[in-house]
């Protein structure tokens, strides 16, 4: 008997290496597709908000090739400040390329084509970009540029917000660009289902208003920061996070009553926001 259980255990252990190094060196998937659903307090695009301080609905999907090349989209509802008709819906098309670098860095070179559904003709525009990672220890760097080139979309259509209200361009058809530069860092906490996040941001584009009465750089230069703490558990993220900007009330007050809810609540001060995140 005792034989006969240790050829059993061996021929079971035969049968199953075999499996195990199939498993073990079996190629990855060559298409991957991830995507997510999040609700959140406020939508924050660069430290203002796009739902008028109000809550957003929002999901992605992204199809990823084992070359390095992706595909995605990403769509949030809009309120006052970001909205420009149509389905009041923001809706980004993406695609790029990612590659490692160095000892262990990442490079992600790509485009966001941001469209706002049967909005105004002259709403959307497209913002080439550039981010390198790398991770040290429990703490992942990223550093992003972000320039969008001359788009009518961006131009100082509008002087001030008392224009745009009348309706009456000071400069109808002009284009401007955009730079955005940005820094984030991720640090996960050992033996925790916890993650902390900083980020800072600097806006350069036109110190007026879009043809729509809006724009991507509200008062022209500001800068905008993040400090957050993500709580992860399975598939779901809970998010808490500080997000503000530099840009006084003093600053923004030439763009009123667009820029802010109600005519006089400002849409860019410090805030806390609160998000779930569904992964898949």
């Amino acid at each position: 008997m005792r034989f006969s259980t240790l050829g059993l255990s061996a021929l079971l252990l035969a049968c199953a290496t075999p499996a195990m190094a199939q498993e073990e060196t079996a190629p990855p998937e060559p298409v991957t597709v991830s995507g997510s659903v999040t609700l959140a307090s406020d939508y924050r695009f660069r430290g203002v908000s796009q739902t008028d301080k109000e809550m957003a609905i929002q999901g992605g999907l992204t199809v990823a090739h084992e070359s390095g090349f992706y595909v995605g989209t990403w769509a949030s509802n809009l309120a006052g400040w970001g909205t420009f008709g149509g389905a009041n819906m923001e809706l980004d098309l993406i695609g790029g390329f990612k590659a490692p670098i160095g000892g262990g860095g990442t490079v992600d070179v790509g485009v966001t084509w941001y469209m706002y559904p049967g909005g105004a003709d002259t709403t959307d525009f497209a913002e080439p970009y550039i981010k390198l990672s790398g991770t040290t220890g429990p703490v992942t760097l990223t550093a992003g540029a972000f320039y969008a080139p001359r788009q009518e979309a961006l131009g100082r259509v509008f002087f001030t917000g008392a224009d745009a209200a009348a309706g009456v361009p000071n400069d109808p058809g002009d284009s401007e660009d955009n730079l955005y530069l940005s820094g984030d860092a991720v640090a996960a906490v050992p033996n925790t289902p916890i993650s902390l996040r900083a980020h800072i941001g600097y806006s350069d584009g036109n110190s007026g208003l879009g043809p729509n009465g809006t724009s991507v750089a509200p008062t022209g230069t500001y800068w905008d920061w993040t400090l957050g703490a993500d709580f992860t558990y399975k598939n779901l993220i809970l998010g808490v996070s500080y997000i503000d900007t530099d840009i006084s009330e003093a600053d923004g007050a030439y763009l009123l009553p667009n820029f802010s809810k109600g005519g006089f609540d400002s849409i860019a001060d410090g805030t806390i926001v609160v998000s779930l995140t569904g992964a898949f």
